[in-house]
């Protein structure tokens, strides 16, 4: 005779639910903190003094603690802050720009009323996969436009971005009906009241992910301030890092020359600061994520599933 089969009760599908999601969640927690462990592991070497550091090498509980390679750096601090001002507008400026010009290019593309809007997608990618090179960049900045020097130099480079306008148009695409569009159209609201009245509203997540990938992007870059800016007071910040990074090896490397140079080693603590500066150029971008990290999240993942 056939054994009845075993019915499993609610009780045990909850549980096993339960069990299930608490294993889940420890097993992403324990990713989380790998990510983070990175981070805390510099942090507590930029606040090790450079005795420890040569001493014993890198350690998560260091014998003697220090500020020496923040101090080091506050020697410089006119310049340091004045860097960082530039960044930050940079930044802030140049993700408003970038913002504009993909979701309005995106849009654009988006509606099948628009006539050439395959020419202008198939345009889109060709940019994407194909590059005039970096001679031809700086002739056009240069040479054609006249930005050395200045701060457009820095931000109109990064202005549009060919693989956010893709994703943004996605976006539209799948989030904004046509039919709210025609309504509007029909009530005898235009293009631009439509864009600004109806559409950005419904494409925030859209919008905060993009702005989030252009806001990196601008924190991030120093390869156009090497290019474009000889004027110390438009040097941003993660140029200025750089450069002091290169003195140090500099220093470093001569040091065995004479006893001037060695001298002025023995005065730096190489390995804390530049542990120091790795937290002040990571530091701020990672603290503002987490108001990001909502549109984000919804942003990557809208669309996904149909309502």
């Amino acid at each position: 005779m056939r054994q009845p089969k075993k019915q499993i009760s609610s009780v045990e599908v909850r549980s096993f639910g339960h069990k299930s999601n608490l294993f889940f969640n420890i097993l992403l927690a324990i990713f989380a903190f790998s990510c983070l462990l990175p981070l805390i592991f510099i942090i507590i070497i930029s606040l090790t003094s450079e005795q420890s550091l040569l001493a014993d090498g890198y350690q998560f509980f260091p014998k003697h603690w220090s500020l020496a390679g923040y101090e080091y750096l506050a020697t410089m601090g006119g310049q340091l802050l004045n860097a960082l001002g530039i960044t930050v507008l940079v930044t802030v400026f140049g993700t408003l720009v970038n913002a504009t010009f993909t979701s309005t290019y995106a849009y654009s593309i988006s509606r099948s009323s628009f006539k050439y809007r395959k020419f202008f997608t198939v345009f889109c990618l060709i940019t994407m996969l194909f590059t005039p090179g970096m001679v031809a960049n700086y002739i056009v900045m240069t040479n054609l436009l006249q930005l050395k020097d200045t701060i457009w130099a820095l931000i109109l480079p990064l202005a549009v971005s060919p693989f956010n306008i893709i994703v943004m148009r996605t976006f539209f695409k799948r989030q904004v009906n046509e039919s709210i569009i025609e309504a509007a159209r029909i009530d005898g609201a235009g293009e631009m009241r439509i864009f600004l009245k109806i559409v950005l509203p419904l494409a925030v997540p859209g919008i905060a992910t993009i702005s989030l990938f252009a806001a990196l992007g601008y924190w991030n870059d120093w390869f156009n301030a090497l290019l474009y800016i000889q004027d110390s007071h438009l040097v941003p910040l993660q140029y200025l890092l750089m450069k002091i990074q290169s003195n140090i090896e500099m220093l470093t490397q001569n040091a065995a020359q004479g006893a001037q140079y060695a001298g002025g080693m023995a005065n730096i603590p190489q390995e804390a600061t530049r542990m120091a500066m790795v937290v002040i150029s990571v530091l701020p971008i990672a603290i503002s994520y987490p108001f990001f990290q909502k549109y984000f999240v919804k942003g990557l993942t809208i669309g996904g599933v149909k309502e």
